[in-house]
């Protein structure tokens, strides 16, 4: 158990440094999309590194007038 919760420890450092060196972490435009991005992107990993970009698009319902 000890070895699964290391391993994903630094299965999402990676990523999180995978999504700091594309700048997500510095981008002042926060909405859905750019939010997701950076999560699937750390959630990724290391794949990141074997050319794995993803993308997330997405809309936030409006409310109704």
């Amino acid at each position: 158990m000890r070895l699964l919760s290391l391993v994903v420890l630094i299965w999402l450092i990676i990523g999180a440094v995978a999504a700091g060196q594309r700048g997500y972490f510095s981008d002042s435009d926060q909405n859905c999309s750019s939010l997701a991005t950076v999560a699937v992107t750390v959630v990724a990993g290391p794949l990141n590194y074997a050319g794995v970009n993803p993308q997330v698009e997405c809309e936030v319902p409006q409310p109704s007038r």
